[in-house]
Formats: C-alpha cells, structure tokens, sequence
C-alpha cells in the first residue's frame, strides 16, 4: 500500500480545496508535545500563528469536541481523550492490516483466488487489503474501493453484526443522504436478508453483485467478540451453482486464524 505524503504547512492560498480553519485545529493539536504537554491560549495562538480571539474559537471548538482538556484553575489545555481514540483506531487499523496480510496471501496461494480484507464505512465497505490471484481472474475491485455493504459478502457479514435497530437507522440515514455509491436498499428486502445473514457463519454469493464472479466471506472478531473486519475469496464463476465447500472452510479457517491473532480466543 502506497502512502500519502503530505505538506507540513500546507497554504490554503495555494490550494483551494484546503480547509483553513481545519488546518489551524490540526496545529493547534500539533503544537502538544511529551515535552510541552499543557499551554495557555495565548501560547496555542502564537504557536499556530492567531490572534487571540481567532484561536479561542478554535480552541473552543476542539475542547467541545473532546480533543482539548481545559483546566479552568491554571487556564490550560491539554489534549484529551478523543486524540487518544483516534491513535487506538490508527493503530488497531495498522496492526489489522498487517496481521491479516500474510494470512491472505495463504489463502490466495491455498485456493487461486484473489483475496480482500474489508471494514465498514457507513453504508458502504472499504477495502483495506486485496491479494490477487497468480491466475489473474478474481473481483477488479482494489484497496480503497468502496462498495455497497447490502450487496458485497463482506459487507453483508459486517452489517450481521449490528442490532436491527442500529440497521434500519443507518439505512434510513443514508436514504436522507441520498448516496448514489451506497445502493438504494428496500427495508424490507435489506431486513430479510440481514436476518439470514446473522445465522450464517459464512456468506456468499454467485454473480449478484458483479457479474461472473463468486464470492464467499467471513468475519474477523476481536479479543471482545465483536466482529471488526471482514475476509473474503473471489474467483470467475465457472458455471457453479454454489461455492466449492473447500473454499468455504478455508476462508472461515483464515478468518478464524486472523482473529485469533487478533486476541479472539
């Protein structure tokens, strides 16, 4: 996987897209280090270069947020908790990908078929890793795609996780949000299908989503239980009516493994 490289001070002047009050709020976090874990506002304004008046509204706005800690009695901030979910959830995401890697690449080399690990994105899910096959047959889709979880069997094994109520209120969200990418999903039809999914360990599907090609996926657990990401083996459809049981035992197998390594026992 590629990285991205970004500017240390990107110019909002010579890039239209940039957001200037985002970069502030991302300097201002910036500015904490082990060294200088607490400041004032008026140290915060001169390190990202406000007035005062400039960087307490922005300041105001991450403290709101849960990014700064103020401490009313020395008039200090400190960074808070929710800088702290964010590194969990970067690390957890980089320890995911790398524990799963070599266990995909197994199971592409095992079954000749490409491979994918995928989490939930709203309505949608990301692929995080793809392993093609050496054949070169298997699913187009690449790391970064994002596809509509009603319709993917990793997405439908992520959307099994959640409770009924949680389902019908992502999808009642994401109708306001009128997401062309997300699908348009009968309530319905979604419900039927997620009440079956839930009882399978292991979901796949023959050319339903994209033509010519058969899917199987299964979910990957945390030390909790709680399912996390999803697996899956794709191959050109040769005909078959149903996935080769050999496929389905390796696939729930690596998926089983991975958790493990992840701390599911």
């Amino acid at each position: 996987m590629g990285k991205t490289h970004l500017a240390q001070n990107p110019d909002p002047a010579e890039d239209r897209y940039l957001v200037p009050g985002l970069i502030r709020g991302l300097q201002a976090l910036s500015a904490f280090t082990p060294e200088r874990r607490e400041m004032s506002l008026s140290e915060i304004a001169r390190e990202i270069g406000l007035n005062r008046s400039a960087a307490f509204r922005c300041v105001y706005t991450l403290a709101q947020m849960g990014y700064l800690l103020h401490d009313e009695t020395h008039k200090t901030y400190t960074l808070g908790p929710a800088v702290m979910r964010l590194g969990f959830g970067y690390l957890a995401t980089r320890e995911l990908v790398e524990i799963a890697l070599p266990e995909l690449e197994r199971l592409r080399d095992e079954t000749d078929w490409s491979t994918h690990l995928g989490i939930r994105d709203g309505a949608l899910v990301l692929y995080m890793l793809r392993v093609p096959s050496r054949l070169g047959m298997g699913s187009i889709v690449h790391t970064g795609s994002r596809l509509p979880a009603a319709n993917t069997t990793m997405g439908r094994v992520l959307l099994a996780d959640l409770d009924e109520e949680t389902l019908i209120a992502l999808y009642r969200e994401d109708a306001k949000m009128r997401s062309p990418r997300a699908g348009s999903a009968n309530m319905a039809a979604l419900l039927a299908q997620w009440h079956k999914d839930k009882a399978a360990g292991v979901i796949s599907q023959i050319g339903s989503f994209e033509a010519g090609i058969t899917s199987v996926a299964a979910p990957l657990r945390d030390m909790s239980g709680k399912v996390i990401a999803a697996i899956n083996a794709t191959s050109a459809t040769k005909g078959e009516d149903s996935v080769p049981p050999a496929i389905s035992r390796a696939v729930e197998k690596t998926a089983a493994r991975i958790s493990y390594l992840l701390g599911n026992t």
